[in-house]
């Protein structure tokens, strides 16, 4: 009598795998030894048969446990007795005893995206709606201190006359009699191999498990109609490019009773005139004299509430950044940034001859011991071309 092989061993696998690794073994055996890549081929299709057998075991929670405790003699009672089938008397009725639909799923899943039966389930599970975006363009001060916009938006929104049935008004759908109600019919096909059950979509209710008989007229069965919407958007102070706000249940409506999904808002800021941002940081350029940068003077600086008073010191240089604290952009969330003013000199341009000579005394009463950066770069320049 021959040895019945170890069901671990025709997939390829260890005893104590997962039900993930049983499976994944299946798969790739079943690829490779299916009939229809191995036309006419005994041994492929002997194969086939056996690690399908295999699968049907390990696969099935319940004989696996017995066949890990007792073996074969756990999941055959005729075990020794010599049944027909490449695993004895579990041959033949292992594809009726495995659960064929198991068999079926995964072929699905490698060539059709999953099982009938289970894309049936999940047709008729609630769905949520679909997601809806749009962008909108606000001021660089509505970004700082938020503000309230009003967006239309054309989408669809659950039909008011069915309320989202698609059935006349006063009716309501009934299941559907071909599948009654199940949203899948099934077949049986005998093969070489034993009977295959094969589940598909009810092909009169598509799989939704109910028929509409009276359609309403406004939304013509469908549920839902296109509509413009008004939709307020609260945007909160201290937003930023591309900050999304999101408004829940304002997407389109759900199926099968799922919920509405969402309406995401992307902000975009348009540029301001004089400031410039980083996060919540602010930044200002601002011109300065000759006069105000040597001698030191009170300079008035804007900032997006008022304007404050700040005391350039003497001596102040071209390009130095001073730093105003708490005068940023003030977020609930990360609270409020600091304003950056950085003081450039602008030099006198459209001179008179009067002015001209003025600037030439007081170059001449200014010595060169006066500029100690310019007195440091004449002395390097000697340094290299002495």
């Amino acid at each position: 009598m021959q040895q019945k092989k170890d069901l671990y061993e025709v997939l390829g696998i260890k005893k104590g795998a997962t039900e993930a690794e049983i499976k994944s073994a299946f798969r790739k055996l079943a690829v490779k030894y299916h009939p229809d890549k191995n036309k006419g081929d005994k041994a492929a299709e002997e194969k086939f048969k056996e690690i399908n057998d295999a699968y049907s075991v390990l696969s099935d929670p319940d004989k696996k446990k017995k066949y890990d405790m007792f073996g074969h003699a756990g999941i055959d009672p005729n075990y020794n007795a010599g049944g027909a089938g490449g695993f004895g008397g579990f041959g033949g009725g292992a594809y009726q005893q495995g659960g064929f639909e198991d068999i079926f799923d995964i072929f699905g899943g490698m060539f059709g995206g999953g099982s009938t039966s289970q894309r049936a389930r999940t047709r008729n599970a609630p769905m949520k709606g679909k997601d809806l975006q749009k962008g909108l363009t606000i001021t660089f001060e509505e970004a700082a201190f938020g503000t309230k916009k009003q967006i239309k938006l054309t989408k669809y929104v659950e039909c008011k006359d069915c309320k989202g049935t698609g059935a006349r008004k006063g009716t309501t759908p009934s299941a559907c009699p071909t599948c009654s109600g199940s949203g899948e019919v099934r077949s049986v096909q005998r093969t070489p191999f034993g009977q295959f059950a094969s589940v598909s979509p009810c092909p009169d209710c598509h799989g939704t498990g109910t028929k509409i008989t009276d359609p309403c007229t406004l939304c013509n069965g469908t549920g839902r109609v296109k509509k413009t919407v008004t939709i307020t958007v609260d945007i909160p102070a201290g937003v930023d490019n591309d900050s999304v706000i999101s408004i829940r249940g304002q997407g389109e409506p759900g199926y099968n009773g799922g919920p509405a999904g969402n309406f995401y808002v992307i902000i975009n800021i348009k540029p301001h005139e004089m400031f410039k941002r980083s996060g919540l940081d602010l930044y200002l350029d601002i011109p300065v004299t000759f006069e105000q940068a040597a001698l030191g003077a009170d300079i008035v600086v804007p900032t997006l509430k008022e304007k404050v008073t700040y005391k350039v010191p003497a001596g102040t240089q071209h390009g130095t950044t001073f730093r105003l604290k708490g005068k940023g952009i003030q977020s609930q969330k990360a609270g409020t940034g600091d304003l950056y003013v950085k003081v450039f000199l602008e030099v006198p341009t459209k001179l008179n001859q009067e002015q001209r000579k003025a600037i030439a005394d007081m170059g001449k009463a200014v010595g060169p011991e006066s500029y100690t950066k310019g007195t440091g770069f004449r002395d390097y320049i000697k340094r290299m071309f002495k």
